[in-house]
């Protein structure tokens, strides 16, 4: 179950990130991630008032408002990536970089996923590789600004896997709300030290609010997946998101798909394959 949330996560985000990338290409990124970010709280904090889950921790007031810091960057940089480069080299460099942290984290604080979980780790993460085109031979016209922010990206997607795994696993959706309180602020705050302002393209903020819906159900999924299973092993599961960004990439905006792509993409579902046999 834990590893079947996580993919559901993973096509959730992807598919959420989409649309977070085709409205940046009208609005600055920061206003679309802010934009829906705060329609994501006014949903969640709903949730938590249905629920009635009891106000949690400092802890994971802590943790919850860390994940919620280093998401927002994380999104507003996705999204700018998007807009400026390809989508297909974006997602995944990201991703990989993204189920590197969290992995590493996991072994490191005692996580012991089984022999063919560890197997299909380390393929999910050179499946990531292929399809970014990190390995192989793809050619493609993103800047080399665009590639280190997509790492920089990555690397506060990790942080934000870490963070929701070190909140009480009983505090319902609690850390999503903290998150939220602590990310909103923050890209407004950047918006206006940027001067950002929303630009008059009613498409745009209606793919932004899309967009935001899709990343707070994702994390939920996720947040439910790493309650139930190894960090390690759901983070990587949920780090497969391309998947989905890029066949929308493909299909909608015409990017190519290379031999080496392909090879990823298949990579990405023996790895699949390898971690729902394994035993966490």
């Amino acid at each position: 179950m834990p590893v079947l949330l996580a993919l559901g996560s993973a096509l959730v985000y992807g598919v959420g990130d989409y649309f977070g990338g085709r409205a940046s290409r009208h609005q600055a990124s920061v206003i679309v991630a802010a934009l829906g970010q705060m329609v994501s709280l006014v949903l969640v904090f709903a949730a938590v008032i249905v629920m009635g889950t009891p106000a949690p921790s400092a802890s994971t007031w802590g943790w919850s408002a860390f994940a919620g810091v280093v998401g927002a960057l994380g999104i507003a940089g996705l999204y700018h990536g998007f807009a400026h480069g390809e989508i297909s080299v974006v997602a995944p460099t990201s991703a990989v970089v993204g189920a590197v942290v969290p992995v590493v984290v996991g072994l490191v604080t005692g996580e012991r996923p089984s022999a063919l979980a560890l197997v299909g780790i380390v393929i999910a993460v050179t499946a990531v590789a292929l399809v970014s085109g990190a390995i192989g031979t793809h050619q493609h016209n993103t800047p080399r600004r665009i590639v280190v922010l997509a790492v920089g990206v990555g690397a506060c997607f990790g942080l934000l896997f870490v963070a929701l795994d070190r909140a009480d696993a009983a505090s319902g959706v609690w850390p999503l709300v903290i998150a939220r309180l602590a990310s909103v602020p923050l890209l407004f705050a950047i918006a206006g030290a940027s001067g950002a302002r929303p630009a008059r393209h009613r498409a745009s903020l209606q793919l932004a609010v899309v967009a935001g819906v899709f990343d707070m159900g994702a994390n939920v999924l996720y947040l439910a997946a790493v309650r139930g299973g190894m960090l390690a092993i759901v983070s990587v599961v949920a780090s497969l998101y391309p998947a989905s960004t890029v066949a929308l990439a493909f299909t909608v905006d015409g990017e190519r798909l290379t031999k080496w792509q392909a090879v990823g993409l298949g990579a990405a579902a023996l790895a699949l394959v390898l971690v729902s046999l394994s035993r966490q």
